[in-house]
C-alpha cells in the first residue's frame, strides 16, 4: 500500500488528508506548523477519502459529534498514548494538559503531554483543540489559535433562550 493524500475544502480553509491504503495517516490544515515533507504525502490523488471528507462535512454542519476512522498516526508509543487520550475528550468539552497527565498516571508529565499534543498529525479528528492551559487559556495549536477559537465554539452548545425578548 502506498501513502497518497487529497486537499479537501472547509469552513476552516483547505485541509490535507494523508492514507495509506483505507488508514488515516493524518489531517493538515493550510499553514500548519508541523507538516510532513510533500514528499511523504505521496501522490495527490482526486478521489478516495470518502468517510473522512463526509464525516468531516457532518462535523463542519453540526451533525456529527465523534468520528469513526480507521486512524494510523505515526509517532512514539507515548504520543499515541496521548492522541488516544484525546480521542476520548467528549465533543464540547476541553481538558488541560495536567489532566492529561494525570489520567496517563503523571501528573507531572503536563509539558511532555503538551509536546506530544503539539505533534498530533490527525487534526480535528483526534481533536487536540480540546486541549487547553491550566486556567482554560487557549494556548498553542498547530493550525493557529483562530482556527482553535472556531473549532471550539462550534462545538459549543446553543445558548439557553429564556423567554425574554430584551
Amino acid at each position: 500500500m502506498s501513502v497518497h493524500h487529497a486537499i479537501v475544502d472547509s469552513p476552516v480553509g483547505e485541509l490535507t488528508l494523508v492514507g495509506e491504503g483505507t488508514a488515516l495517516l493524518g489531517l493538515y490544515f493550510d499553514g500548519h506548523l508541523r507538516t510532513p515533507r510533500v514528499t511523504d504525502l505521496g501522490p495527490r490523488t482526486a478521489d478516495g477519502f470518502a468517510d473522512a471528507r463526509r464525516q468531516l462535512d457532518e462535523y463542519f454542519a453540526g451533525t456529527r459529534r465523534t468520528f469513526d476512522l480507521e486512524l494510523a498516526p505515526r509517532g512514539s508509543a507515548f504520543e499515541r498514548k496521548v492522541w488516544a487520550l484525546l480521542t476520548r475528550i467528549p465533543y464540547g468539552e476541553t481538558r488541560t494538559y495536567g489532566q492529561l497527565a494525570a489520567e496517563l498516571g503523571d501528573p507531572a508529565a503536563a509539558q511532555a503531554v503538551g509536546n506530544a499534543n503539539g505533534w498530533n498529525p490527525i487534526s480535528i479528528i483526534v481533536p487536540c483543540h480540546r486541549v487547553v492551559g491550566s486556567a482554560g487559556s487557549l494556548t498553542g495549536y498547530a493550525g493557529g489559535l483562530d482556527r482553535k477559537r472556531y473549532l471550539l465554539s462550534l462545538e459549543e452548545p446553543p445558548a439557553e433562550e429564556d423567554g425574554r425578548l430584551f
